[in-house]
């Protein structure tokens, strides 16, 4: 179940995630229009639907939670890419980083508050 959204997930939105993979949610939200697309099984899933929808490339950022932990992560090989000066998996600016967790914890204040 892949849900776009530009507003919080629903309580049974978010149940509706959890079904692929149990204990994570794999997120990609583009932090520049405050869209966020979950339950893919691979991240470039949303990133394509948001590059469709016509997001900027350098705006699109890929993560997920651990719904065990309510931990968020930054990881995704979507976000190796060397033109945006991020070499790795993990989102290497803080100021990216730290829109990408706002933006989640808005998006899964459901879970997360």
């Amino acid at each position: 179940m892949i849900i776009t959204k530009s507003e919080p997930f629903t309580k049974n939105e978010i149940d509706g995630l959890k079904e692929m993979f149990k204990v994570y949610i794999k997120t990609v939200i583009d932090i520049e229009n405050k869209i966020c697309i979950a339950g893919m099984n691979m991240h470039f899933e949303g990133e394509k639907i948001l590059l469709e929808q016509g997001s900027k490339q350098s705006n699109i950022w890929g993560g997920g939670i651990d719904l065990e932990t309510s931990e968020i992560d930054f990881n995704s090989f979507i976000n190796i890419r060397p033109n945006d000066n991020n070499l790795k998996n993990e989102i290497q600016s803080e100021e990216i980083k730290e829109k990408y967790k706002k933006l989640t914890e808005y998006f899964f204040k459901e879970i997360l508050s």
